[in-house]
């Protein structure tokens, strides 16, 4: 039996459109719901970085707490609760229940979170593996009711399906906490949530956090400062930093009435000097009206942009950690004989600024016969999947370790007892992919973080040429000095000298290397 023809008519009765949240729900190790290992991960560190976030725009030292109870039969409940300023009832349902909804992806300043999805991917994730509502309880302040909320997420619609909304006597003067249910599978080790909450601590040193693990476990990680970081300002998008489509889009949208206010006013570092250039050099006349440029006058500034010196864009919309409290961070919680820690200027990568620090912590506890431990940071999130293809790994393999004094395989980690630290603060970090695990390869970036490595690695080789090397010459001699008595007897029978004279002499040899060690400074007392 011949087979019908299928028409262009037939196609086109099978095909509709496709929510944000239908696409994720069939994509979700996009967002880091690969496994249930690491679902578990992504739920906590979404709702962690929601509750930082929070609290930091609002100026309120944050004291966040996290249980994960085990239920039954690999179902997880995971409970995150917070004191921030809490959210205002008409917006709670969007931001738990709608893909692509929130505050930040428009905004260029420093924060963890910056594309609306994380929290109610959690929750759809959660829905998706167990059926049961995301619940929220959010409070405004003291004198306010608290709001308590279960809901669902429509995939189809991508909105919110509000199954309970009703006042409750939450006893919190102000915050947010939220519980979701989900298939999960928990494990201990370098890619759990029990490492990812201990390295969020390290980076945050202003964070006081109590976490009760599946294991009933209660742990505490108290903060090393009261002191808030510094709050990132906003800036307007760098021209070296738009693409085509972008500023076509800009174009459309602007509220200047000319192409010189447009490019003073949408944009950070251009003054009225710097824009008549670009109009010169794009041939368009700058009193022309934005909405009239048509799009190869549009690609004419695109162009004349890169060919136009635009001083960087202000760098006070990112903060840095700091080497102090980087240091104090690494103290908590690494047992070490050194810490080191370096902070570079900010620099700047397609128009968007950022930051590079680096700190090592060698010695002391730290595994001696292994890869050194790399701690990975953007924006003060630990980045635990993913290690190979980030550019912090590629880094520290192509810095040449041997010169700080350990030992290195070509194309590979450093071999010896260390942990590295490396985190980058920007208005927009490069990621790989929408899971947020590792970081691209710029090579504004990589140099920074080479530089950042270098700066610590000659602090550290210092430390081992002054101390490590001369404790194991101090080893080697005490060996020596016990087989000596031995040694000088078998001298002895084959020169016919006397034992104790030639053991005498050998004891002064051997004693004679180590002032000279104490008088270069080898030796601490």
């Amino acid at each position: 039996m011949q087979k019908k023809e299928v028409t262009a008519e037939d196609l086109a009765k099978n095909q509709r459109e496709i929510s944000i949240s239908e696409f994720f729900l069939k994509n979700k190790h996009l967002l880091g719901f690969d496994n249930p290992r690491k679902a578990l991960l992504t739920t906590i560190k979404e709702a962690v970085d929601n509750s930082l976030d929070a609290c930091e725009e609002a100026r309120i030292l944050p004291e966040i707490k996290v249980e994960v109870n085990d239920i039954q039969n690999d179902r997880f409940e995971v409970v995150v609760e917070d004191n921030g300023p809490g959210i205002v009832k008409e917006q709670i349902p969007r931001i738990f229940g709608k893909l692509l909804y929130g505050s930040k992806f428009h905004r260029l300043r420093c924060s963890r979170g910056q594309q609306g999805i994380g929290i109610s991917a959690a929750a759809m994730y959660g829905q998706l593996t167990t059926g049961k509502p995301i619940s929220i309880t959010s409070k405004t302040g003291n004198n306010k009711p608290s709001h308590y909320y279960e809901l669902h997420i429509d995939t189809k619609k991508n909105e919110p399906e509000v199954t309970k909304d009703e006042v409750n006597g939450w006893e919190k003067d102000h915050g947010t906490r939220i519980k979701i249910i989900l298939e999960a599978k928990y494990l201990k080790g370098k890619q759990g949530i029990d490492e990812y909450l201990k390295q969020t601590a390290i980076v945050n040193p202003h964070l006081h956090l109590i976490y009760k693990n599946p294991e009933k476990e209660l742990l505490e990680f108290p903060r090393v400062t009261n002191e808030l970081p510094k709050e990132p300002k906003e800036i307007k998008p760098h021209p070296y930093g738009v693409e085509l489509g972008i500023l076509i889009k800009m174009l459309q949208d602007t509220k200047a009435s000319t192409i010189q206010s447009f490019l003073q006013n949408d944009f950070c570092r251009v003054s009225a000097n710097v824009a008549k250039e670009i109009c010169e050099k794009a041939g368009v006349y700058e009193k022309s009206k934005p909405s009239r440029i048509a799009k190869e006058e549009a690609e004419n500034l695109f162009n004349a942009v890169k060919k136009v010196r635009i001083i960087a864009p202000p760098t006070d919309s990112v903060t840095s950690i700091g080497e102090d409290l980087i240091l104090k961070g690494l103290k908590k919680e690494i047992e070490a004989d050194f810490y080191a820690a370096a902070t570079r200027p900010p620099s700047v990568y397609r128009g968007f600024p950022f930051i590079v620090e680096a700190g090592i912590a060698y010695g002391g506890s730290i595994e001696k016969d292994d890869l050194v431990r790399v701690l990975r940071f953007a924006n003060r999130v630990p980045l635990q999947y993913e290690q190979s293809s980030c550019a912090t790994t590629k880094s520290i393999i192509t810095t040449s370790w041997k010169n700080y004094g350990m030992s290195q395989s070509r194309g590979a980690l450093p071999l010896g007892p260390a942990v590295i630290l490396i985190h980058i603060a920007s208005v927009w970090v490069p990621f790989t992919s929408e899971s947020k695990e590792a970081i691209a390869s710029y090579p504004e970036i990589t140099k920074e973080i080479r530089l950042a490595l270098q700066e610590v690695g000659r602090r550290l080789g210092g430390y081992i040429r002054k101390n490590v090397r001369a404790r194991e010459q101090m080893e080697r001699a005490g060996l020596f000095e016990k087989y000596i008595p031995e040694l000088a007897s078998s001298l002895s029978n084959l020169t016919g000298d006397k034992k104790e004279e030639i053991e005498s002499n050998l004891l002064a040899i051997l004693k004679k290397g180590i002032p000279e060690l104490e008088k270069n400074g080898q030796i601490e007392e």
